[in-house]
């Protein structure tokens, strides 16, 4: 690996790669719904173990509770695009072969239940270890992405695109789908990210993203020869990816999704102050621009104390909005869900109402688009989140709030406007 790399400078290529737009240190590295969706997914698999210990987990992917998880993982298409392929069941090779076969669907249950409980590197190989000796068959590396979640500082990321990145930069030959190869290219990743550390990060998506750019042609490696015709083809090939449209184009997307989502933020704020609610507003968007000021003018500064002893305080700090009333219960907490994972917003939800002391409990909203009326009610009909039935959530499409809100604002009183607007999930 140490030839391999003498042919560039490695800090170079991390300083480029950090700057490029089309690349996944700013388009999913630096991505707040990254981190919003450890939590839930997380919250997920949890449920997978119980699902199966429980026997109730059933004999198919879809409609499961692993199909959820998996399916909110794979949103994140910046890096985990395909991640669901691995777990989907093909009938003609029986694999992934944890449907059908009850004992390994438990030693599935049982890794994840292992990597869940455990704090140490040592704990994580271990269940690792004890599952590759199952020989479970079509259960390869690919759950690597299912423990990035729970460990992000411990577990690498693994697809194709990882796999041909870390090849490239080291000349190394991984091979797919053999746990001991990944384990191989995991030692040889924290080396590197140890290396490098102070471009790259604790968490291991950064390294991850930066072999997965590199293995999908966006970050294209200097020649090993020393070429002067080749050295100036991959400087043009550089310049193609600093222009490529396509990445401008998800640049601009994304800015205007975010501007799209405070937009809806800043609504809610104001609308429940104007109805004489305190505001709490998610503590990782406190500081977003919004009109003349932050989002987070004339809201709370900390969570009241009814909050703060919640066993899920970390989960409902996130929580976009919150109407709290003068003793600091909660009246109505919104999730404004423009175009990201329906299923984490549900899960903060559900985290809010199951850690409810006496009278935390208030209505619960999920703001979006109207196109997406329809995946929340899917979403909120999958096994999965049976429990949370029991909250009465309500879909609250963006073109009623936007064509009611100053109405509310000016004769409306407590929840009874919003109420009246929203449309029952169930």
């Amino acid at each position: 690996m140490e030839d391999r790399l003498n042919f560039f400078d490695p800090e170079a290529l991390l300083t480029r790669w950090r700057e490029l737009p089309a690349c996944t240190y700013r388009s999913w590295f630096l991505w707040e719904e990254r981190i919003k969706n450890f939590r839930s997914i997380r919250r997920g698999l949890q449920a997978v173990v119980q699902e199966i210990e429980s026997g109730v987990f059933g004999n198919a992917y879809r409609g499961s509770s692993l199909e959820t998880v998996v399916a909110a993982i794979a949103e994140q298409r910046q890096i985990f695009k395909g991640a669901d392929h691995a777990f989907l069941w093909k009938p003609k090779l029986r694999i992934p072969d944890i449907y059908e076969n009850p004992q390994h669907q438990r030693t599935f249950g049982r890794f994840l239940d292992a990597c869940d409980c455990c704090d140490t590197e040592e704990g994580v190989l271990s269940a690792i270890r004890t599952l590759d000796q199952a020989k479970i068959k079509g259960l390869g590396p690919a759950a690597a992405n299912l423990l990035y979640f729970i460990h992000p500082t411990l577990v690498l990321p693994f697809n194709t695109a990882i796999v041909n990145g870390y090849n490239a930069l080291t000349g190394a030959k991984v091979k797919l789908g053999r746990w001991e190869e990944y384990l191989a290219m995991r030692h040889g990743a924290l080396a590197l990210n140890a290396r490098y550390r102070p471009l790259l990060s604790n968490d291991l998506g950064a390294i991850a993203g930066f072999l997965f750019d590199i293995g999908a042609g966006r970050l294209p490696l200097p020649p090993r020869e020393n070429d002067a015709t080749a050295q100036a083809a991959w400087e043009a090939d550089l310049a193609k990816v600093r222009d490529d449209a396509a990445a401008q184009r998800l640049r601009i997307a994304q800015s205007e999704e975010d501007q799209s989502h405070t937009q809806v933020q800043g609504w809610l704020r104001d609308l429940g102050k104007a109805l004489g609610f305190n505001v709490w507003v998610a503590s990782n968007d406190r500081s977003r621009p919004y009109g003349d000021g932050r989002l987070a003018d004339g809201c709370l500064d900390t969570l009241p104390p009814v909050l703060e002893s919640s066993l899920a305080v970390d989960s409902i700090r996130l929580i976009d909005v919150l109407w709290l009333e003068p003793d600091g219960h909660v009246a109505a907490a919104f999730e404004v869900e423009h175009s990201t994972s329906i299923y984490s917003g549900i899960v903060r939800m559900l985290d809010l109402a199951l850690g409810a002391n006496d009278g935390l409990a208030g209505r619960y909203f999920l703001v979006a688009p109207d196109r997406r009326e329809a995946d929340a009610r899917a979403q909120f009909a999958r096994p999965a989140f049976q429990r949370v039935s029991e909250l009465d959530l309500r879909f609250l499409p963006y073109s009623e709030l936007q064509a009611h809100r100053e109405s509310m604002a000016r004769f409306g009183q407590g929840l009874r406007p919003i109420e009246a607007l929203a449309r029952p999930l169930r």
